[in-house]
C-alpha cells in the first residue's frame, strides 16, 4: 500500500524535476516490515533508513544508472541495477540468511558494482565487523581475512602485505585519494585513524588499470564518511580498552543531512603504553598516542554532489630498540652516556621515549559528480602534507634527525558515458604532483620532484548472467631527484629518470545460478622504483643496514591470473580464489663486498654497518586463499567458519643459494565457532559468541641471502569475543564488543615481525622480541 506520505515525497521529486527513489524492505518469509534496513547507493554518496513501518525514501537522486544496495543484520543483502529517471517506487523483500558475504564496491572500477559481478577477488568489511575484533591499529584489524598479513614493528607500526606483496606494491586509499607518506620506510606505517573508518574494501592483485604505479599486489580503500539519511542528525560515542597494553581510546562523531546539505565531524584520542607477553615482560618503547580529527561537508542534489573532505592525523609512537642488559632487562638509552636499566616507573609510563617518531599527516579533498545529460562527470582533487620527524639523539631531544616534509597533490577526472546496449564505459585521467623536501640533521635519502599522468578507458558489458570487465592504460612518471653536499662533499648527484607503461586488465565473472558464481581476470600491473630504491644513502634507524640506492633500477612489470569460485548454499558457503604472479625485475637489496671478498662496512657515528644495495631478478608467486562457512538446518544460528591462506614466492635464479623471497608470509588457518543468539525484537539484539583458533605453520622458506631472514616457527593462538546490543522500546541504548587474543598468553613471534631481528637476549638465549600476549579489547559504542 502507497501511504500518503510517500504520496507526497513522489509530488515533491516531481516538483524539483529531480529523481528519486521509495518503497517499502519487508521480510520476504514473515512479510514483517524491516526497520533499519539501509539502502545505499555509493556512486551517488546517498542513502537512507527504513523507519518503524519499513518504508524508505531518497530524494534529489541525480537521473541515471545506479547500482542500489538493500541490506539489514540476518538478512542476505540485495543488489539492484536501476535506471531513475524520475520518482520510481522500489519494494524490496529480504531472504533471512546467515551468510550476509555479498555487497557493492567502488575500488578498482569505474563506477560502483558488486562484489560478485566484480572478477577479481575483492573483500568488503564494514563498521560492524570492525568492532568485533581486538587491535591495535587498522591494518592490524584487517589480518583476520585471508591473504592479508602485516611487517609490524611493534603493536603501533604496521604495514599491509597482501599475497607476500607491501610497500610501496600496495596502494592505500582514504576516501577516493591516495595516502601517500614515505610508505617505502620499514618503521612507517599507514596514517589512518582507525576509528574513523566505516568500511574497507580490498581488491586482491593488479589494479594499476585505475591507480598507475605501485598498485602492484592491490588496492586497500578506508571510506570513512557515509552520509547519513536525510533530515537525520545523529551520532555515537565509541570507547576502546585494552588490557595488554592498557591501550584507552575514545572517538566521538555527529553527522547531519538536512534538505540535501550533509556534514560530519569526528575526534578522537588514544594512548597506549608498553605491550607485555611471557617471555619479554614489558617492551620498552612499545607505546603510541594519537590525536585525530576530521569530517566534511558537502551538498547532494539531483545534479550530483560535491563534498568538500578534510582531516588530520598525530601520532607520536616510540621505536623498540630490544637492548638489554646480561640479567635480560631492558636498557633505555643504549649506546648513550645516559643508558640505563628502564625502571618499573619507565616501563609504566606513556609517552614515548627516544627513540621515537612524531607523524602528522594533514589531507583536504574536494570529491565531485555532476550528471551531464545521460552521462556522469567525476572529479577528485587532493592535497595532502606529511610531516614525518625522527628522534634518536637522547643527549638533545629535541633533535630532529631525520624530518621528511612530502606535499602531494592528486587529481582523478572520469567521465562515465552513456550506457550503450549493456556497455558501461568510462574514459579517465589522473596522476599526481609530489615534492619532497629534507629538513632534519641527517638526510638519506635525495629531495625529490614527482610528476605522474595516466590515462585509461575501462569498460563493463552486464549481461544476463556473465560480467566482462577490462580496459587499458598508459602512464608516464618523471622524477627528477636534486643533488646534496654533506659537509663540502656530494652525497647525492643529480639524476633523472622517465617511466612510461602501458597496463590491461580483461576478466570475466559467470553467476551460473543464485547460488554459484565463476570468476577469472587476468591482469597487467607495473610498479616504478621509488626513491630510496633509486637514491638512498644512510642508515635509518631501526635496522643495521646501510642502504645505497641503484638509479638504474627498471619498473616492476607483473602478469597475474587470478580464477575463483563462489558457492552460497542455505547450510553451507564455499570461497575458493588461486593467483599466479610472474613478476619482471623485482627489486630488492644484496650485500655489497669489500674488495677482500668480506662484507662491506660502513662506519656511522662510530656504529658499524653493512652495506646493501637494491638490485633487480625475475620472481613468481602463486597461493590461493580458501573460505568455508557450515551453518546446517536446524543449527542456522550456529556457524562453524574456516579459512585458510598460502602464498609462495621465488627468484628464477637462486641467490646464494636461496630462491625465496624475502617477507613472505607463513600459511595461515583460522577456524572458528560463532552462535547468534538473540532475537531481533528483544532488549537484548545481536548476541554473539564466538571461540576459535588461528594457527600460522612454520615459515622454513626464507630468504637467507645474506642473513637477510631466518626460518620461523609456528604457533596457534586462542580467540573468543561476545557482543550485543541494548535496546529500549524507541532506539538502540548501547553496543558492548569483548574480545580476547592470544588467550593461552602463547610466547610467538610472528615471520613478518622486524622485531624478530633484536638483539639476543643473553639471559634467556633467545633472539629478538615476541608479539603481544593476552590481551582483552572491550568496545563500548553509544550512539545519540
Amino acid at each position: 500500500m502507497i501511504l500518503p506520505t510517500q504520496i507526497v515525497f513522489a509530488q515533491e521529486i516531481k516538483g524539483n524535476q529531480g529523481a528519486g527513489i521509495f518503497g517499502n524492505i519487508s521480510d520476504s518469509v514473515s512479510g514483517n516490515p524491516l526497520a533499519g534496513a539501509t539502502i545505499s547507493i555509493d556512486d551517488a554518496r546517498m542513502g537512507s533508513v527504513a523507519d518503524v513501518s519499513g518504508n524508505y525514501s531518497i530524494t534529489n537522486l541525480p537521473a541515471g544508472h545506479h547500482v542500489i544496495e538493500i541490506s539489514h543484520t540476518g538478512y542476505a543483502t540485495i543488489i539492484q541495477h536501476i535506471d531513475v529517471r524520475s520518482a520510481i517506487r522500489r519494494d524490496f523483500k529480504l531472504l533471512p540468511s546467515i551468510v550476509e558475504n555479498q555487497g557493492v564496491v567502488v575500488t578498482g572500477v569505474s563506477s560502483a558494482t558488486s562484489i560478485r559481478k566484480a572478477p577479481v577477488p575483492i573483500l568488503s568489511i564494514r563498521k560492524t565487523e570492525l568492532l568485533k575484533v581486538a587491535s591495535t591499529n587498522i591494518i592490524d584489524a584487517l589480518t583476520r581475512k585471508p591473504g592479508i598479513s602485516q611487517l609490524a614493528t611493534g603493536p603501533g607500526i604496521s604495514k599491509p602485505v597482501i599475497r607476500g606483496l607491501g610497500y610501496n606494491r600496495v596502494v592505500v586509499v582514504n576516501d577516493g585519494v591516495r595516502q601517500e607518506g614515505q610508505q617505502w620506510g620499514d618503521e612507517h606505517g599507514v596514517e589512518i585513524n582507525e576509528m574513523s573508518v566505516n568500511k574497507v574494501e580490498i581488491l586482491k592483485g593488479p589494479a594499476s588499470l585505475m591507480y598507475g604505479s605501485d598498485a602492484l599486489a592491490g588496492v586497500i580503500h578506508f571510506i570513512s564518511h557515509v552520509p547519513v539519511e536525510e533530515g537525520r542528525t545523529k551520532g555515537n560515542v565509541l570507547y576502546n580498552y585494552q588490557t595488554n597494553n592498557r591501550q584507552s581510546a575514545v572517538h566521538a562523531e555527529v553527522s547531519s543531512n538536512n534538505n540535501g546539505f550533509n556534514w560530519n565531524l569526528y575526534g578522537s584520542l588514544k594512548s597506549a603504553a608498553d605491550y607485555r607477553n611471557k617471555y619479554d615482560g614489558r617492551v620498552l618503547n612499545s607505546r603510541f598516542n594519537e590525536k585525530n580529527f576530521g569530517g566534511y561537508a558537502g551538498l547532494n542534489r539531483n545534479w550530483g554532489y560535491s563534498h568538500l573532505v578534510f582531516s588530520s592525523f598525530n601520532q607520536e609512537i616510540g621505536l623498540i630498540e630490544g637492548n638489554r642488559d646480561a640479567g635480560g632487562n631492558f636498557l633505555l638509552y643504549g649506546g648513550s652516556v645516559l643508558e640505563h636499566v628502564a625502571t618499573i616507573s619507565e616501563l609504566r609510563a606513556r609517552d614515548p621515549f627516544i627513540p621515537r617518531q612524531n607523524i602528522r599527516h594533514f589531507k583536504v579533498i574536494s570529491d565531485n559528480a555532476l550528471t551531464v545529460g545521460r552521462s556522469r562527470l567525476k572529479f577528485n582533487l587532493g592535497y595532502q602534507k606529511n610531516l614525518r620527524k625522527e628522534y634518536g639523539n637522547p643527549e638533545d631531544p629535541n633533535e630532529e634527525e631525520l624530518f621528511f616534509d612530502l606535499a602531494t597533490l592528486s587529481y582523478n577526472l572520469q567521465w562515465q558515458l552513456p550506457q550503450a546496449k549493456d556497455w558501461h564505459v568510462t574514459m579517465g585521467a589522473n596522476g599526481m604532483l609530489q615534492k619532497n623536501i629534507n629538513k632534519g640533521e641527517e638526510v638519506i635519502i635525495p629531495e625529490y620532484l614527482i610528476n605522474d599522468a595516466g590515462i585509461f578507458l575501462f569498460a563493463q558489458r552486464f549481461l544476463t548472467k556473465t560480467t566482462i570487465s577490462g580496459g587499458l592504460r598508459v602512464d608516464h612518471r618523471y622524477l627528477h631527484s636534486m643533488a646534496f653536499l654533506e659537509d663540502g662533499e656530494p652525497k647525492f648527484e643529480k639524476f633523472k629518470r622517465r617511466f612510461t607503461n602501458v597496463s590491461g586488465s580483461l576478466g570475466i565473472s559467470v553467476e551460473a545460478s543464485e547460488l554459484l558464481t565463476f570468476k577469472l581476470n587476468a591482469g597487467r600491473g607495473f610498479r616504478a622504483p621509488n626513491m630510496a630504491e633509486l637514491g638512498s644513502n644512510g642508515a635509518h634507524e631501526g635496522t643495521d643496514r646501510y642502504e645505497y640506492g641503484n638509479s638504474d633500477l627498471k619498473s616492476e612489470t607483473s602478469l597475474q591470473v587470478d580464477a575463483g569460485i563462489d558457492l552460497d548454499q542455505d547450510h553451507f558457503s564455499i570461497s575458493i580464489s588461486a593467483f599466479y604472479n610472474s613478476i619482471n625485475n623485482f627489486i630488492y637489496y644484496r650485500k655489497l663486498q669489500a674488495q677482500g671478498g668480506t662484507d662491506s662496512i660502513v662506519l656511522v657515528d662510530g656504529e658499524e654497518h653493512i652495506a646493501y644495495q637494491f638490485d633487480q631478478k625475475n620472481a613468481n608467486l602463486y597461493g590461493f586463499e580458501a573460505e568455508i562457512d557450515l551453518h546446517p538446518h536446524p543449527f542456522d544460528w550456529l556457524h562453524f567458519e574456516n579459512t585458510f591462506s598460502y602464498v609462495k614466492g621465488n627468484f628464477q635464479t637462486a641467490i646464494e643459494g636461496s630462491r625465496n623471497l624475502p617477507m613472505i608470509p607463513a600459511a595461515r588457518w583460522t577456524s572458528e565457532l560463532r552462535a547468534d543468539l538473540a532475537r531481533k525484537d528483544k532488549t537484548i539484539r545481536g548476541l554473539y559468541l564466538r571461540v576459535g583458533i588461528t594457527m600460522t605453520l612454520p615459515q622454513d622458506e626464507a630468504f637467507t641471502a645474506y642473513d637477510t631472514e631466518f626460518a620461523t616457527s609456528g604457533y596457534t593462538l586462542l580467540n573468543a569475543g561476545i557482543g550485543f546490543d541494548v535496546h529500549s522500546k524507541k532506539k538502540q541504548l548501547f553496543s558492548l564488543h569483548v574480545a580476547g587474543n592470544n588467550l593461552s598468553d602463547v610466547a610467538y613471534i610472528d615471520h613478518l615481525s622486524r622485531l624478530k631481528y633484536a638483539a639476543m637476549n643473553e639471559a634467556t638465549q633467545r633472539r629478538g622480541v615476541y608479539n603481544v600476549g593476552r590481551n582483552i579489547s572491550m568496545k563500548l559504542t553509544i550512539p545519540f
